[in-house]
């Protein structure tokens, strides 16, 4: 249905207020407000309040239209795109400049640990989901040849170990119904976006759960202080030609990042489709994403000015600045979250939801055994589930100085994603036929 607001200037002016009002509330010191964020982060806030506009059908990322001579029309609105493709990379930089390279890579095999656990928790919980569900509801789980459920389910495992140009790469792969494509959207987005809610809740409550955990978190305090030392010594009064070149830096990156994505892309795209084995061909297919170019080239040119001077724009608030906007990013991600979808195909979404319980189960237990802080569980799990996106979102959360850490994990979950999509599929299409 067509929302109230289509307007792309005037959703925007409601998502701004939206996350005005959250941090207005979050920073007074009396009332109710002091209790409530105290259990309910500010960050989950900013996503929250637009998925309820969008639920309720004051705003919408898409919809449809009819004419008169009774034509129907899509529509979408631009602003997560903008968002993704502008204000993401943007914050990428602005709160790579003042990374310390070698205290992240002194974080220890953790990060990495936990984020293979949490491709391994992807890869058994799709079929190990379909045997719990075919238990109690045999259809839910049915279908045959291209309408089987298994096929469409490999779009999934794509989307949720790698992203987007895996997601797509299995649906070329495994050539699910297009028709019924919509529905295993659907499943992701509502799935992957409550996963990404609960995520940020436990980080209003990383102290508790890290002490559950008996986590060491020196390596983390340690390059968070190290950020904060730098930024006391650099820190000063900033100017707007302050403003004006930090926001040089990031939007000419920016601008060189989509330049150097079409080619790279383009050429890549080139490359992959000339090669003859269709298996090889799928597994690198996510190296024709201009996406992933963008945040990659982005990333890099971020950590090659840390060792610059422009890392001492970090005292004028380069990361501050580049909070904004990741902020803006999470309230466009809300409003992509419509509540009413869980109920559209109860089914598809019970799947889902015991896929997603596998894979955050198994986190939660490697954790406790090998101790990993919280922070290296949520990111770990976000780089697979949510991608290069919402990633960085999850670990500014913890700092700004650590964002780059969940870029650095989501960029290798595009290269094992399709790979380890197929293996899930295997094991989805097994599980089927039990």
């Amino acid at each position: 249905m067509q929302p109230i607001f289509t307007n792309d200037a005037i959703v925007f002016g409601i998502l701004m207020i939206s996350l005005g009002f959250v941090f207005y509330t979050e920073g007074l010191k009396t009332g109710f407000w002091p209790k409530f964020y105290k259990i309910v982060p500010g960050l989950f806030m900013a996503y929250f309040i637009p998925a309820i506009f969008t639920t309720v059908g004051i705003i919408s990322p898409e919809w449809q239209t009819t004419d008169a001579t009774g034509a129907v029309s899509k529509n979408s609105s631009q602003l997560y795109y903008v968002a993704s493709r502008f204000l993401l990379p943007a914050a990428l930089v602005l709160m790579t400049l003042s990374i310390d390279l070698k205290a992240i890579f002194n974080l220890g095999s953790k990060a990495l640990i936990m984020f293979f656990t949490g491709t391994v928790g992807v890869i058994i919980g799709g079929p190990l989901a379909i045997l719990l569900i075919s238990a109690f509801s045999p259809e839910t789980v049915g279908g045959a040849d291209f309408d089987a459920v298994w096929r469409g389910l490999s779009t999934l495992a794509g989307s949720w170990i790698g992203g987007g140009a895996n997601q797509t790469a299995m649906l070329e792969i495994y050539k699910y119904n297009p028709a019924k494509y919509g529905g295993m959207v659907i499943v992701d987005i509502v799935i992957a976006n409550v996963w990404m809610a609960v995520l940020l809740i436990g980080i209003g409550k990383k102290e508790k759960i890290d002490k559950w955990l008996k986590a060491d978190t020196s390596a983390i305090e340690d390059l968070k202080e190290k950020v904060i030392l730098f930024t006391k010594k650099v820190k000063k009064n900033p100017t707007l030609t302050d403003f004006m070149i930090m926001l040089a830096i990031a939007f000419g990156t920016v601008g060189f990042g989509h330049f150097s994505a079409k080619y790279l892309s383009q050429f890549f795209s080139e490359f992959v489709a000339s090669i003859e084995s269709q298996t090889w061909r799928n597994m690198f297919s996510f190296l024709g994403s201009g996406f992933f170019w963008l945040i990659s080239i982005s990333t890099i040119v971020a950590i090659l000015l840390s060792y610059t001077k422009a890392k001492n724009y970090e005292g004028a608030g380069a990361s501050k600045l580049g909070s904004i906007f990741i902020y803006i990013l999470v309230a466009t991600i809300g409003m992509k979250m419509d509540l009413n979808q869980a109920f559209e195909n109860p089914g598809l979404i019970a799947i889902g939801f015991v896929w997603m319980t596998i894979h955050a189960v198994l986190l939660i237990i490697v954790a406790k055994v090998i101790k990993a802080p919280y922070f290296f569980l949520a990111v770990g799990s976000q780089a697979n589930v949510g991608g290069a996106a919402s990633a960085p979102i999850v670990a500014q959360a913890f700092h700004p100085s650590l964002a780059t850490v969940g870029v650095l994990l989501a960029v290798f979950g595009y290269a094992i994603g399709t790979v380890g999509a197929i293996l899930c599929t295997i094991l989805m299409e097994l599980a089927s036929t039990i």
